[in-house]
């Protein structure tokens, strides 16, 4: 990434001007954690709508935060890629984090997240027996498997990991390649589907792990292949679920990402917990580059004439670029 030009005397004004608010100070520190919707911005801060829209596009006008639109919904974060995001990070970064006010939206915006979580798991654990079928509404599943397996190749693997594992479907694929293969999800129910699905496949090699795909419980540099399907658009922070696979990612392992590209469909997100409609292509790039790794492949799936079918679903895989010489860091968030 390239990086950003540095500002102006008139915008770096403008910019300290839009910053030096308490509402909008406060709002900068919780844009520093997630991106928002206005409604639990108001929600968090305890404002009425109208202020709280007029402080957060003064903070977009002032390149300090972007705003995405997505269907019926906006969201609001940092901004990512230029000098005036970077100032707003340098502020948040200065800020006392045990000042009251501070602790207190943080103690918010976490009760807010957990909601978020709750919700994706109740509809996890309501749907849990008729998950294959749901997914194979949008897109030809088998059109999609035959993809990540092309992408994929037959060569074996010491380690696999699935994250969201689901039912189990992309371990029952790809585990007989692997020494061991994990699956992680947080819902105890998609668990109880995959273990009785890969129970019958009489695989001696498979783990399934609940676990938080934030916090893997998982080695550092220990898989040589992690597959995120159809995942990422339930989260709040794709990046950070990104960022956590490539950590434990292998010298030269590989990340395969499986989503839809963008849609307008906003029955998925009523109906089924979807937090985000698809992701742009380059969207994706972007965040596997910020993991600190190499692109190899994308590719788009269209839906063709398939009767209901209205997605597109998108690959992409990347690498991570060390060689297997390369020094392997420790870190001190290994876990076990």
């Amino acid at each position: 990434m390239l990086a950003p030009q540095a500002l102006s005397l008139e915008l770096a004004l403008a910019a300290l001007n839009a910053a030096g608010e308490e509402t909008r100070l406060r709002l900068l520190g919780l844009l520093a954690e997630t991106e928002l919707t206005v409604s639990e911005a108001v929600a968090i801060l305890g404002q009425s709508q109208p202020r709280v829209s007029r402080h957060l596009r003064l903070l977009v006008e002032a390149g300090l935060v972007e705003r995405r639109r997505e269907g019926a919904w906006a969201f609001f974060r940092l901004a990512q890629s230029c000098v005036a995001g970077e100032m707003a990070r340098n502020v948040v970064a200065w800020l006392d984090a045990a000042d009251p006010v501070l602790e207190g939206d943080r103690a918010r915006l976490a009760e807010a997240r957990r909601a978020r979580a709750e919700n994706a798991a109740r509809y996890f654990a309501a749907h849990a027996s008729e998950w294959d079928a749901i997914r194979s509404l949008h897109v030809p599943e088998a059109q999609v498997e035959a993809a990540i397996r092309e992408a994929v190749g037959d060569k074996p693997l010491h380690c696999l990991l699935d994250l969201g594992a689901g039912t189990g479907r992309m371990l029952e694929l790809f585990a007989p390649l692997a020494e061991r293969a994990i699956g992680v999800d947080l819902s105890s129910s998609m668990l109880a589907v995959a273990r009785g699905r890969l129970e019958g496949t009489g695989r001696r090699n498979v783990v399934l792990r609940q676990g938080d795909i934030y916090a893997l419980p998982i080695e550092r540099n220990s898989c040589d292949l992690v597959i995120v399907h159809q995942v990422l658009h339930y989260l709040d922070d794709p990046g950070r679920a990104l960022r956590e696979a490539a950590r434990v990612l292998s010298p030269g392992g590989r990340l395969v990402v499986v989503d839809f590209a963008p849609h307008s469909e906003e029955a998925l997100r009523d109906r089924h917990a979807h937090r985000r409609l698809g992701f742009a292509a380059e969207e994706i790039v972007e965040l596997l580059e910020q993991a600190g790794l190499d692109m190899l492949l994308h590719r788009d799936l269209e839906p063709g004439a398939q009767e209901g079918a209205k997605l597109t679903v998108s690959l992409w895989m990347a690498r991570d670029p060390r060689t297997i010489a390369d020094p392997i860091p420790q870190s001190r968030y290994e876990v076990a």
